[in-house]
C-alpha cells in the first residue's frame, strides 16, 4: 500500500466537479502536500508551462483527472477542441510525471473510448474492438491515447503509470450548464426549471431508450484514491455502480425526485449516443477493493437537493 498522507501529490482538474471530490478524499486520508492548480494558473495545453509546474510541485503522486467535457451536444460542437486539448494535456502530464521520475501517476480515461457496440457488461478486454459512438470518439480517443502512452512508457522506461476509466459521473458540484452539462444534471436543470416556471412540458434529446449506468461522485473520487494506493498494474480497470437505467427510466425518477409532474416528451430527431453502457467491474473488486456504495436513489435525491440549495441561494443574492 503506498501511504499518501507522506507523499507530494499533484492534482490536474482539481477545481472541477470530479477533481473537488477527489481534493476531499485526500484530505480525508490525512494528505497534507497537496497541488491543484486551476487552469488560469496553469495551462495543460502548455508543456513549458506544465514543466514549470512540475518544478515547483516536485510531485511523487500525479493524478491527472484535468479534461474538457460535456454531453453530447457540447461534443458534437467541440470535436476538434475536445480531442487536440485532452491529447495535449496527457501527453504533456505523462510525458512530465516521467522525466520528473513521479513515483506513481494515474491516469483518468473515459467510457466514451469504448467500442460504440461494446458486449454488455463492457469488459477492459473489448477496448480495442472497435470505433467509439460517433458523437464521442473525437474526446474518447484523445482520452484512449492516454492508455496507450502509459503502457509504452511502461514498457520502455519502467514508469508505474496506472489507468482508470470511471463511467458516467454525477453528483453535488456537477455542470448544470445548459450548454455543456451531461444527461443528469441536464435533467434536473429541466425538471427544476419546469417546476419553477410552472410548465406542463419538458422535451428531451433521443427516444429515451438507450441505457446508463452513472456512479455517485464521491465513491468515484474513493474509487480513484484506492487505485492509487493499491494498484499499480498495466491493465486498464472499470470504475462504476453495476446498475444500468434507460434514459426513460432516468428521467422518470428525476422528474419524481424534483416534483415535476408534468410530461416528458422525447424528441427523436436528436441523437441517442451510445446505445448502452453498463460496465464490469470485476476488475477493481479484485485489484483494490472497489464497490460502489452510493445508491441511484440515493445519489439523484442528494444532487437534485444540492441542486435545490444553488437555485435557492442564487434568488436570494437577486
Amino acid at each position: 500500500m503506498m501511504d499518501l498522507q507522506r507523499k507530494r501529490i499533484l492534482v490536474t482538474g482539481g477545481g472541477g466537479f470530479l477533481g473537488s471530490h477527489l481534493l476531499d478524499a485526500l484530505a480525508a486520508r490525512g494528505c497534507r502536500s497537496v497541488a491543484a492548480p486551476r487552469r488560469s494558473e496553469c495551462d495543460l495545453t502548455d508543456a513549458a508551462a506544465v514543466e514549470h509546474l512540475f518544478e515547483n510541485v516536485k510531485p511523487e503522486v500525479v493524478i491527472h483527472a484535468a479534461a474538457v467535457v460535456g454531453g453530447i451536444g457540447a461534443n458534437r460542437l467541440n470535436p476538434g477542441r475536445f480531442f487536440y486539448e485532452n491529447a495535449l494535456m496527457g501527453i504533456h502530464l505523462i510525458e512530465a510525471a516521467r522525466r520528473f521520475g513521479a513515483q506513481k501517476t494515474v491516469v483518468l480515461g473515459t467510457i466514451c473510448a469504448y467500442p460504440k457496440f461494446t458486449p454488455v457488461p463492457f469488459s477492459e478486454n473489448d477496448l480495442w474492438n472497435g470505433y467509439p459512438e460517433e458523437t464521442n470518439a473525437p474526446y474518447g480517443i484523445a482520452k484512449k491515447a492516454m492508455l496507450v502512452q502509459c503502457q509504452a512508457y511502461r514498457d520502455q522506461y519502467g514508469m508505474n503509470a496506472v489507468y482508470l476509466l470511471p463511467v458516467n459521473l454525477y453528483g453535488p458540484r456537477d455542470n448544470f450548464h445548459p450548454e455543456s452539462s451531461h444527461v443528469i444534471p441536464a435533467l434536473i436543470r429541466n425538471c427544476a426549471d419546469a417546476v419553477a416556471n410552472r410548465s406542463e412540458r419538458i422535451v428531451c434529446w433521443g427516444d429515451g431508450t438507450p441505457t446508463r449506468e452513472f456512479l455517485f461522485v464521491r465513491d468515484a473520487a474513493e474509487g480513484i484514491v484506492a487505485a492509487t494506493e493499491h494498484y499499480d498494474g498495466r491493465a486498464p480497470v472499470n470504475l462504476g455502480s453495476g446498475h444500468e437505467v434507460s434514459i426513460r427510466q432516468l428521467a422518470t425518477m428525476v422528474a419524481r425526485l424534483t416534483g415535476f409532474t408534468g410530461t416528458i416528451e422525447w424528441d427523436a430527431s436528436q441523437p441517442n449516443g451510445q446505445p448502452r453502457r453498463s460496465l464490469d467491474t470485476s476488475r477493481a473488486a479484485s485489484a483494490f477493493g472497489f464497490r460502489a456504495r452510493t445508491s441511484l436513489d440515493d445519489g439523484l435525491r442528494e444532487t437534485v437537493a444540492w441542486h435545490q440549495t444553488r437555485q435557492g441561494l442564487a434568488a436570494g443574492a437577486r
